[in-house]
Formats: structure tokens, sequence, C-alpha cells
């Protein structure tokens, strides 16, 4: 019968052959073969081992000294190692971690601490598979983490303890090599319709063959799900190298030419940065989804904290059928009827088209026998000749709400109608969407990164002239007889007229077609030009700011002076700056408090959307705005000014 010290000795070589063969594994699992550095280890290990050998050679009677040899070995071995070290229970609780864990992590950690509650994201379930590869990959402080576990039986009190280790893969990349690409052919339908039938199998033939080559060229696995739909598998290296060339399959495909009258034209979703492919394929469909609700003919790259965009310089194609309007009205109305009240609400500083759209449904839902109510703030500088008017129609201010009182009345029942805004950081007051559960969003600005998630309903039709006119369509499917007072009616009108600049801009058949629908309401043209009228001192404040305009590039910079408040004047200076002979854009800047606005116009040939965008705004290709925060009218500039430099070579 072997005697306790012959017992001991074979523990602790156990002990030691197990430490070997860890380092060994481990070094190799993480790829790090440096001989000299386990060679290093494997000496330590020895010597550590007689040292301790003879130090206990006196001592070594029952089963707590050898737990105390273990401990000891531990701490001494594999405390200053490279990688952040935890020993849990099967419940989560830690035992034991080493310093590389603890600087990592927390520095106030505390033995009984759950490992769960102090690595966040971090899936206990996986730890205890104790799958032979990694168990899985966390992000900590911006960096990946691959996460491994090993059980070691009856180490700690007759229980099970499973060791958990980190390993930085920072420096091979942040997620998995491949991305996903979807690729859609946004216009398919209305190009098919501007050739002859005969046509069409050749129109396809030759998208698809384009498409295919271009795959090819990036080595990267196809599939082709729909009629107009692809999707990609490819190397994240191949993506970098078509950001560099801006996607040109984007101007490849608009250059197939067999007797069409539009061009085909791509929309290009990416998901990449994930960390599985499923990952990536959920960052493309949001990123196909952003290019198609910003007009189309071009590609938006997605990762986990960012966006890229590239192209959408082609004007958003205005589609006849009523179809989608329809359908959208249909749905709404039965919303309205699940529902106990319904608040409208708009974006800061509204203007005719917010409050006009906003006017018109209100109308319509008390029509249907809901309670309804506009939700305003104080910032009703562009709106007051209007407000004026329709508070004499709504007597005691039924009509209106202000945000304290909606907030307190909110149930789960409210319905939260958003118009002519998508944009989280533009809406009136974001809390009162967040807060409701149900929401309807309606509006006709390109899709923003920054968008409202969550509602039941969303309608962006960024072929549209303006909200009013989708609110007008809506109007005559909602009501089996529709009917608006003359005032409401105007006020749609003149909604349509903002944004339109009385019909210069942005005016499709369905323009004309709501605006004529209104004028048989009754809206009185003449009173709708009544409420953009100014006084002199308003027009000379706008000669000033027209003064101070600096051409370059066809491109006119104007400042507002410091007497001016008022976003209004901004805008109408901008309009009339492109009015002036070879001005193809303008941008106005005005500064409130501390904050800077910029409005920008084109005719065009210039995306004063895509150049307003690295600021933090947003609108269309025509007209487009922004806010920056914080900032001097200098400071603005010189940033818009880069902007623009960067815009004008990309374009080059």
């Amino acid at each position: 019968m072997e005697n306790k010290e012959d017992v001991y000795s074979k523990s602790l070589v156990l002990i030691i052959i197990s430490s070997i063969l860890a380092i060994i594994l481990i070094r190799s699992a993480l790829y790090i073969y440096s001989y000299a550095v386990i060679i290093i280890e494997l000496f330590i290990q020895v010597v550590l081992f007689y040292r301790l050998r003879q130090s206990q050679r006196r001592d070594v009677t029952d089963k707590e000294s050898i737990s105390r040899f273990g401990d000891y070995f531990v701490k001494d071995s594999l405390f200053k190692q490279l990688y952040p070290l935890v020993f849990i229970k099967n419940d989560g609780e830690m035992v034991w971690y080493n310093n590389r864990f603890k600087d990592l992590f927390s520095p106030s950690l505390s033995n009984g601490d759950n490992i769960a509650s102090v690595v966040r994201g971090l899936s206990l379930e996986r730890i205890l598979k104790q799958n032979k590869s990694y168990a899985q990959k966390i992000n900590v402080n911006r960096n990946i983490y691959e996460v491994y576990s090993k059980k070691i039986v009856d180490a700690y009190n007759d229980e099970d303890i499973i060791m958990v280790f980190f390993n930085d893969v920072s420096y091979i990349g942040d997620g998995t090599k491949e991305s996903i690409m979807l690729i859609e052919v946004d216009n398919f339908e209305e190009v098919t319709k501007s050739i002859s039938a005969s046509k069409i199998p050749l129109l396809s033939a030759e998208i698809e063959a384009i498409i295919n080559a271009y795959a090819t060229r990036m080595n990267a696995m196809i599939q082709k799900y729909d009629t107009n739909k692809y999707i990609l598998s490819i190397l994240d290296s191949n993506i970098e190298a078509e950001m560099s060339k801006k996607f040109d399959i984007l101007d490849e495909i608009r250059e197939i030419s067999l007797g069409n009258k539009l061009e085909v034209t791509l929309s290009i979703g990416v998901g990449r940065g994930g960390m599985n492919p499923f990952e990536n394929r959920k960052y493309a469909v949001v990123a196909l989804e952003l290019a198609l609700g910003r007009g189309g003919d071009q590609a938006v790259v997605k990762r986990a904290d960012n966006l890229a965009f590239f192209g959408g310089n082609t004007k958003e194609l205005e589609r006849r059928t009523r179809v989608r309007a329809r359908v959208i009205a249909h749905s709404l109305r039965n919303l309205v009827y699940e529902s106990s009240k319904v608040y409208i609400l708009g974006h800061k500083n509204p203007d005719m088209d917010c409050f006009g759209a906003s006017v018109g449904i209100l109308s319509v839902i008390r029509q249907l026998g809901k309670p309804c109510k506009i939700v305003l703030n104080d910032d009703t500088r562009a709106i007051d000749t209007f407000l004026n008017r329709i508070k004499e129609q709504y007597k005691n201010n039924e009509a209106f709400i202000d945000y304290d009182t909606a907030m307190n009345e909110l149930d789960d029942d409210t319905l939260i109608i958003v118009v002519d805004v998508h944009a989280r950081g533009y809406v009136s007051n974001i809390e009162l969407v967040d807060r409701a559960k149900k929401t309807v969003i309606i509006d006709h600005h390109r899709r923003s990164p920054d968008s409202i998630e969550g509602a039941l309903l969303t309608y962006i039709e960024v072929y549209a002239s303006s909200t009013s006119e989708l609110i007008t369509e809506m109007v005559q499917y909602m009501l089996d007889k529709p009917k608006l007072t003359q005032i409401e009616a105007e006020g749609l009108l003149a909604g349509i007229c903002i944004d339109t600049k009385n019909f210069y801009f942005k005016t499709g058949v369905r323009t004309f077609e709501a605006a004529s629908f209104l004028r048989k309401l009754g809206a009185d043209t003449i009173d709708v030009k009544k409420m953009f009228s100014d006084n002199l001192d308003t027009y000379l404040k706008r000669v000033d700011t027209i003064k101070s305009a600096v051409v370059e590039n066809n491109i006119a910079i104007a400042v507002c002076p410091p007497n001016i408040v008022d976003s209004v004047i901004a805008a109408q200076v901008a309009d009339e700056l492109i009015n002036i002979t070879d001005i193809q854009a303008s941008f106005v800047l005005l500064r409130i408090n501390n904050d800077v606005f910029i409005s920008g116009r084109s005719l065009g040939e210039v995306n004063v959307q895509v150049i307003l965008e690295s600021l933090g705004g947003g609108g269309h290709m025509t007209m487009a705005g922004a806010k920056v925060n914080d900032a001097t009218i200098e400071q603005v500039k010189s940033k818009l000014k880069q902007s623009i430099a960067k815009y004008l070579k990309d374009g080059d």
C-alpha cells in the first residue's frame, strides 16, 4: 500500500504534467508558436516543482495540504500569464482570477462574484458546453476576445471547476472574414415597361451577366433568389477594394442600352464586421433598406457601429401606381379603429408641409370618430399665420395638446402618428415616441441611419414631393366620401407648394393630381400665396443675407447677419440664390443661440443631401438641411467647405 508521501509525489507529478500539456495546448489553440517561450515556461515549472517539493516534504499529511500546494502552484505559475484567466463553478461563481482578468474587466472584483455579471455578453451556457473550439467571441473595450473553457474535475472542495481564459484576436480582424452583399435591381419593373416585351428577356440576361461577372471578379459566392435580387458572400478584403472604387458596378449597370428609356439602377446593401455570416446578413438587410429608402442607385455598407454611403446621385423615380397608398391608408384606418386616441407630431420647428399634413390627417381621424390631437411646442414661427386661422375652426384649441399633457395622458392604446420626419434626432419629442406602444411614420425624406425603429406602419416614399401629397392621397382611401374644410385643404396645398417651391422641384404627375383634388375641395391658391407673404423688414433681412453670398465652383455660401434668428429666412434665401444665373447649389448658415443651422438647395446637378449628411443632416438631392450643435459660424463654414470639396473630388 502506497504511503501518503508517494501519493503526494504522484499528485505533484500529475499537476506538473497537466500544466505542461495545458501550456502547449493553449498556445497551440491561440496560434502562438514561440518555442522559446514554451521552453522557458517549462523550465520555470520544473524549478517550481523542486522548490515546492522540498518545502512540502516535511508536511505532507492530508488533502488540505495538496489544495494549498495547488493554490500556490497556480498563483505563482499562471498569475502573470499573458491571458486573462478565471476559475468558476458550474453556476458561474468566480473562485479565483489573475491580474490580467481583473485589469480587463474590473479593478473592484472579488471572489464570489458571478462571471455573467462581470463579463458582459458572455454566455455561461456556452462555457459549460466545453466545446473543442472556442466557446464564443465577445467585444471588450473595442477588442475582440475568443473565450475558451476547460473543466477541472474535483478541483475545489470536491467540486468541478471550469477554467475560462480569454484570447485577444483583434489583430486577426474584428468578426468573420466574409461579408454579405445584397443586390437588388431597384427599378426593374419600371424599366421593363419602357421597352418592348420581346426585349425583356434580353434585358434580364444582360443584367444577370453583369452582376455574375461582378461576383466572379471578387471571387464571391452568388445566388439569385428572386427576379431582381441577389445575395453574395465575399471576402471582407474585397469589400475594402469595392469601397475604394465606390462600387463602380452602379455606373456599369446604368450603361445597359436595349432601347430602354430609363437607366437600370441597383441598390446594394453590405453587412460586414459581424461575429458570423448570420449577423452580417442582418446588417446587409438593414443596409439595403437604407439604400432603397434613400432613392436607390446607391450602395450602403453597414458595420455594427457605423454606416458608409456610396452613389445616390440619381433622382428618385416617381411611381405612377397608387396601390401602396391605398394599402397603407386601409392599414392606418384599421389601426385608428383599434386605438383609444391618436396623437400627431412632426419635426422640430415645423414648416407648412409638416403642419399641413398634420391637419389633414387630424381631420380624417376625427371623421372616423376617434379623438385626435396635434402635439405642438412653442416653435411655431414658420406656421403662425396658418395656425391662427386653423385655431378659429377648432374652438378652445381642442385640436392641440402640449407635450407634458400628452405624456401624462399616453396609454398603451394611444396611437402616435409621426409626419414629415423619421429621424430620431429631428422628431419634436422623441420621448413621447419611445414611450408609445403603437407608432406610425409617414414621410417623404430619404431614409436616415437614425431612423425610428419598431413602428407598426412605416410609409416613407422618397419620390413624393411632400408629406402633404402622401396624406392627400391617403385621404381619398381612408374615407368613403372624402371631406375637408377649405382651410384644411389649403393647409395641405400650402405644404405641397412649400416643398416643391411652387411646383418647380420634385413635382410629378401625382403631385398635380393631389393639388387638383385639393382644389376641388375648395383650396384657394390666393389664400395659399398669402400664407407666404412677407413684410418689408423680412424682405430686407433676406437681401442682407444674399449680399453675403460667396460663389465658388457654382456653389454659393451665404451667412445670415447676427440679427436674424429665423430659420425660415435662411431657407428662403437658399431658394432665391439658386434663381441666380450660374449658381447650381446654395447653402445658407444661420446661428441661433449656440447652434448653427444650414439650408441647402440645388437645381439637381449637385446633391446637397450627400454634402450635408457629413454634417449630420439630410433631406433630398435638391433640398436638405443640417443642424450643428455648439459651434460657431466659422467652424461650420469650414466643415461645409471640406464636405463640398470632398463631394466634388469624389464626383470627378
